[in-house]
């Protein structure tokens, strides 16, 4: 069952695996007033144990911080691997983020330099140093795991952080993050954050053929390309970057990070984070009209999930249901959806 953490400063929500469905919802008021809401859902498939694991924090790095994470296991290990991940990749982070400032401190100190603040894009900057430092340290610890087989077994990761009116979203392999915002005509149109990260994406696939890695897709699934071994016909993975893995690590598989950075304006409204199992049924579009007209930021995620649970039955009937993770941050609180126009 997920584990719920939470504080007078701040709040840690995250979503487990098991048979029954597991939500966990957060609202936290701070003490100017201020109502910070977010949900999260998770549902196990059809495929066996759920792989998904996520994570919201909200009051993290700041007390306008937060931290949003979905982590999609797969291999024989990979329900493992994506709690690992999620589990210890926040603090991970913050603290090769809080060692760099540090640093920095020092270093000011020592030039008799005073510190009057970060640029946005400075500040992106120290981020993105982190998120690289904590992912390949994540990647490490998976690794030092004696007694977990991650040869073949790993997860992918989608992360966005939110630090005042700045997100830094770091992706690894397939799983997505979409900004829902209201255009011009009042209603809400999809901004893809991430892009997915799969062998067939030319840049990826460059990378692997490189490193000896062969790209190969089965007769039986033609549009899902997967990565497999110089002079064998496995493992046969169906992303580019991942945790773990490590028997495809010297073959084009890197836990390198894709950062960005977006400026939160007026008009972006929410951000969701979902496992593919959602997107392969799911456009941009569908997930955030179905967020803006869910009764309430608490259930939006679960409404997304439930649509897609009903996607996958309705569109692939013969096909096993994969399991379907969202988590929602909302930038903002939500109009009430009659007053958006789809």
């Amino acid at each position: 069952m997920g584990i719920c953490i939470s504080s007078a400063s701040s709040e840690i929500h995250q979503v487990d695996d098991g048979l029954e469905n597991v939500m966990h919802v957060q609202i936290n008021i701070v003490s100017h007033g201020i109502e910070k809401l977010g949900s999260l859902y998770s549902k196990e498939g059809s495929k066996g144990v759920n792989q998904d694991a996520a994570i919201l924090h909200q009051g993290y790095g700041m007390e306008h911080g937060a931290f949003c994470g979905v982590f999609d296991g797969h291999g024989k290990n990979g329900h493992i691997v994506s709690k690992i991940v999620r589990n210890t990749l926040p603090s991970l982070l913050l603290n090769q983020k809080n060692a760099s400032a540090k640093m920095k401190t020092v270093r000011d100190h020592n030039n008799e330099k005073a510190d009057d603040g970060l640029a946005p894009c400075e500040g992106f900057h120290k981020w993105k140093e982190a998120c690289i430092s904590a992912f390949k340290e994540m990647d490490k610890e998976i690794k030092l795991q004696r007694s977990l087989d991650c040869s073949c077994s790993g997860s992918t990761g989608v992360v966005v952080l939110r630090q005042g009116d700045g997100l830094i979203i770091a992706n690894l392999g397939d799983s997505r993050a979409v900004l829902g915002r209201i255009n011009d005509q009042n209603g809400i149109m999809p901004v893809q954050l991430t892009t997915d990260l799969k062998p067939r994406v030319p840049s990826e696939a460059e990378r692997i053929r490189k490193c000896n890695g062969r790209l190969l897709a089965l007769k039986e699934e033609p549009h899902i390309h997967r990565v497999w071994l110089p002079h064998e016909d496995s493992p046969g993975l169906a992303m580019s970057r991942a945790f773990g893995d490590f028997l495809l690590k010297n073959h084009g598989i890197i836990s390198l990070p894709d950062i960005s950075y977006h400026r939160v304006t007026s008009k972006d409204q929410f951000v969701v984070l979902a496992s593919d199992g959602v997107w392969d049924v799911l456009s941009n579009k569908e997930v955030v009209s179905i967020i803006s007209t869910a009764d309430s930021e608490l259930v939006a995620a679960k409404s997304v999930v439930e649509a897609a649970t009903a996607a996958w039955k309705r569109k692939f009937t013969s096909s096993k249901v994969d399991d379907c993770t969202v988590v929602c941050l909302f930038l903002r609180k939500r109009k009430q959806h009659s007053d958006f126009i789809f």
